[in-house]
């Protein structure tokens, strides 16, 4: 075969199938370069998901007839004035997004500079470029994209229907406004407006707040945790859900490297570490993490579309990111996400009571009744409360004259009574709470071996026969790398010829497990998140376990001494505010609230 030169419409169009994957790929591309040109506001209009025409008018710089030419070159960019990559500091600098559209599209560029008298505008069709004209256009730039693959239409069949590739592109453009709370963004399709966000003002604490609440919800503003953190040059800020507001799936989690929107496998490592004492394992959290790094300790070029990045030392960003994470936890002691209330009060309504009847005559309401014998059952099973042992036991409640007065000191209040033997009602000073007693007192006792775990290290059991595991010699070689941190943990490891390792002790809290499934797990996630998560989350979850077994039942009867000890304990407990699992301990309704419920507001 000869080796030959490639056509210059055939190298754009190559560039294109790296950089313009679908309609939302182009949309990132042409707002980040409006971003970089100093825009205030920037709109984009799409039709039929983008496939027919995505037009991006910015109110940035502006370009003369010139520059127009030389934006549609291959490789002209004016974000690198000292043509140095490790000092990057721009959304796009690789000057391959409006020729690589170009070539696949029918793109309109129209521009006008600041103080200009006129604009000037250019169509370059399939990779064949025009000569600049003059053009009316206020300050700023334009760009059209029409008939999107029509020069590659084999592209065309890998595109989704009009509303997924809308969302996509939505989804695009929401990330890229998280990272820029400055500028105003807003989003069209041919029939509405999809998106509005106008310019946050204010410091930059509020400004992103402001923005973060108008993509991610009020919910989420109202359940999250502000977060920084500093360590070696490395700056974290940004915004993270309480453990009881969490999702399904992990796409509630972002993270901006230097304002640019990436994903990165690091940021579900970090965030999965950083909230495994309070979330169960198929739930997530959800978190805005924005982190500034010097521009020579992270390579932005190592993903065609800019979507990804390498870090020079990953081990410090992630070590920063679950030491921020949990610091941030565990300041938050026993707040939860008020979305559990604010749930309830949408499920009051004013009822059609049934009528209880007896012997013909009615007696008036009666509640329904649980099956016979289901607390005394329960009762009956359940372990020591171990709060105030001192206590008489199930004495009922003590008169108005013996239960102090809600105070503001005490957040969760003062107890009033109990219901249904499993749930204490509390007045606080602004309303009341209902607290989950056993989930409640669950993670008192999961706190408490926590500490004792870290005080007197975890117990460790020999094996009769020590355990050999196969694998292969990398994952050996991982293993034996950290065996010092493994011992921490437990987990006693020990080289045994090429491609394998012994197993001497075992941590005693796991009893009889499977050794040979727990080794191999752990070489993975070393290979993927450098840190043994599979042996950390099954000693969690035997903690938890026991936590939850050792804790007060549902249908056991407290008095007043004991559910005050309870919430005097969960003020002063870090993450009291959610169980092991995840799920809330307390909802706290306001005064105000129950009065509207009564029509009093």
């Amino acid at each position: 075969m000869t080796i030959r030169l490639l056509p210059s419409n055939l190298v754009n169009q190559i560039a294109a199938g790296e950089v313009v994957e679908r309609p939302a790929s182009a949309v990132k591309e042409l707002v980040e370069n409006a971003i970089d040109a100093g825009a205030a506001h920037i709109e984009v209009v799409l039709v039929e998901g983008g496939q027919a025409l995505i037009a991006v008018t910015d109110n940035g710089c502006g370009m003369l007839p010139e520059e127009l030419e030389l934006a549609v070159e291959r490789h002209a960019t004016s974000k690198l004035p000292d043509d140095d990559l490790s000092a990057i500091r721009h959304m796009g600098f690789r000057g391959e997004a409006l020729p690589s559209i170009g070539s696949v599209a029918r793109l309109r560029l129209t521009s006008r500079p600041k103080g200009a008298d006129s604009a000037w505008t250019l169509l370059v069709e399939g990779g064949r470029k025009s000569r600049p004209e003059p053009a009316a256009h206020p300050a700023g730039t334009r760009v059209e994209v029409r008939d999107l693959f029509f020069a590659t239409p084999a592209r065309l069949k890998f595109l989704k229907n009009p509303r997924t590739e809308l969302g996509h592109a939505k989804d695009a453009l929401e990330r890229l406004a998280m990272a820029h709370p400055r500028i105003g963004f807003a989003l069209a399709d041919e029939a509405r407006s999809l998106l509005n966000l106008p310019a946050c003002h204010g410091d930059a604490e509020t400004a992103r707040l402001e923005r973060l609440a108008a993509v991610l919800g009020r919910d989420f503003a109202r359940a999250s945790l502000p977060i920084e953190a500093e360590r070696d040059g490395l700056l974290l800020t940004g915004l993270i859900g309480l453990p009881t507001f969490n999702k399904a799936t992990a796409g509630g989690q972002y993270l901006f490297v230097n304002g640019r929107p990436v994903r990165d496998r690091l940021l579900g490592g970090a965030v999965r570490g950083a909230y495994q004492d309070v979330l169960a394992h198929d739930r997530h959290a959800v978190v805005a993490l924005f982190l500034e790094v010097p521009p020579a300790e992270v390579d932005v070029n190592v993903h065609p579309a800019k979507a990804e990045v390498r870090f020079r030392d990953a081990g410090l960003v992630r070590g920063l990111i679950v030491g921020g994470l949990k610091h941030a936890l565990a300041a938050a002691g026993h707040r939860a996400a008020p979305s559990g209330g604010l749930g309830a009060l949408g499920a009051f309504r004013a009822p059609a009571l049934p009528l209880a009847t007896h012997g013909g005559a009615t007696m008036g309401w009666a509640p329904p009744r649980g099956p016979a014998g289901h607390f005394p059952l329960a009762a009956a099973a359940q372990a020591p409360l171990g709060l105030a042992e001192d206590a008489p036991q199930g004495r009922g409640f003590e008169p108005e004259s013996a239960v102090p007065q809600a105070e503001p000191g005490y957040p969760l209040g003062v107890a009033r009574g109990q219901v249904h033997d499993t749930y204490i009602i509390a007045q606080t000073a602004d309303g009341l709470v209902i607290v989950d007693q056993h989930a409640a007192h669950e993670r008192l006792v999961y706190e408490r071996m926590k500490e004792a775990l870290a005080a007197h290290g975890i117990a460790r059991q020999g094996l009769l026969i020590p355990e050999v595991v196969e694998i292969d010699q990398d994952g050996a070689a991982r293993l034996l790398g950290r065996s010092d941190e493994l011992a921490e943990l437990g987990l006693v490891v020990e080289a045994f010829g090429a491609g394998a390792v012994m197993v001497r002790e075992v941590p005693a809290l796991l009893g009889d497990c499977d050794v040979q499934g727990l080794v191999r797990d752990l070489a993975d996630e070393l290979a993927e998140w450098g840190e043994a998560l599979a042996l950390k989350e099954r000693l969690a979850h035997v903690c938890g376990t026991m936590a939850c077994h050792g804790s007060v039942r549902a249908g056991r009867r407290l008095n007043a001494t004991e559910m005050n000890a309870l919430l005097r304990q969960m003020e002063a407990t870090p993450n009291a505010g959610q169980c092991n699992h995840g799920r809330p301990t307390y909802v706290e309704l306001k005064l105000a609230d129950i009065e509207r419920l009564f029509g009093r507001r």
